[in-house]
């Protein structure tokens, strides 16, 4: 799918959104962007669609900040409560985009950064209303083998409870995030996709498309000033080598003969067009 891009209007500095179906990438991605010296990139909000829904209602305020406040992430972010709510009350009257832009301009402030984003997979399913309220919103969705996505969240599951989450499930799962996705980013214009085997084989240049459909001046780890071809290949380093290429492709050796025919046999058209082999 092509990417969808129109400049930011209203002299708002473009967020960027990463999106995806969980267990597909998105942490490393955030790391990555929330290494630039311009971007803050929080843990996983989840709050936002409901944060957007209160003030529409009407909320106010007082309404934006109890869903913050009493939201069980709080306390990951480090804020200070006081100086939330005078940031929300600062705004007569107060829309949607200013209340989440309260918030991650706070935490943006706290990292001593002037740009913010956001890593919360699920909101792959919330894009257009967040597109809507906050326009400065750019989607990158991360796309990676399904079979891998299970893999992992076996092990996850299985680390955490014991149990193994039923197969079909997790297909249905991934097959669905991806085609709510393309479809709502038909009405979106600011949303692109990133391979999560691209990322690990070669950060550097899905990093710049990133940063740059971003408007981000410089890959993490620059001071977006001009840099010596010295400087450049210290501050590239980590970007330029391939990440640990086992965690790409691990379904071949990992997945069960017997998971990975009933992945296929719910998923397969899905992996073809996305251009993963499948028997």
């Amino acid at each position: 799918m092509r990417p969808r891009l129109r400049r930011a209007t209203g002299g708002l500095s473009p967020a960027p959104f990463v999106v995806a179906s969980p267990r597909s990438g998105t942490t490393l991605l955030r790391m990555m962007l929330d290494a630039h010296p311009q971007m803050a990139v929080p843990f996983e909000t989840h709050f936002v669609p409901e944060l957007i829904e209160t003030v529409e209602d009407g909320g106010g305020p007082q309404g934006a900040f109890d869903v913050l406040h009493s939201h069980r992430r709080w306390g990951d972010f480090h804020l200070d409560a006081d100086a939330l709510m005078d940031r929300l009350r600062s705004h007569d009257p107060l829309t949607p985009g200013d209340a989440v832009r309260s918030f991650y301009g706070l935490y943006a402030e706290s990292q001593g950064k002037p740009r913010w984003g956001d890593k919360t997979p699920e909101y792959v399913e919330f894009m257009r209303p967040i597109s809507q309220a906050v326009p400065e919103a750019r989607f990158v969705h991360v796309i990676r083998d399904g079979r891998d996505v299970a893999l992992s969240r076996i092990k996850w599951r299985q680390e955490r409870s014991g149990k193994t989450p039923p197969v079909r499930r997790m297909a249905r799962r991934w097959k669905e995030a991806i085609t709510v996705a393309r479809k709502q980013a038909r009405r979106l214009d600011h949303y692109i996709e990133v391979r999560y085997e691209d990322l690990v084989a070669e950060p550097e240049p899905t990093l710049r498309r990133i940063c740059e459909f971003a408007e981000l001046g410089d890959l993490p780890g620059g001071g977006g000033r001009p840099r010596s071809a010295s400087e450049r290949a210290v501050q590239f380093e980590r970007v330029r080598r391939p990440l640990e290429k086992g965690r790409a492709g691990s379904w071949r050796d990992e997945l069960s003969a017997q998971d990975r025919a009933e992945f296929e046999s719910l998923a397969g058209p899905l992996l073809a067009e996305l251009g993963y082999p499948t028997q």
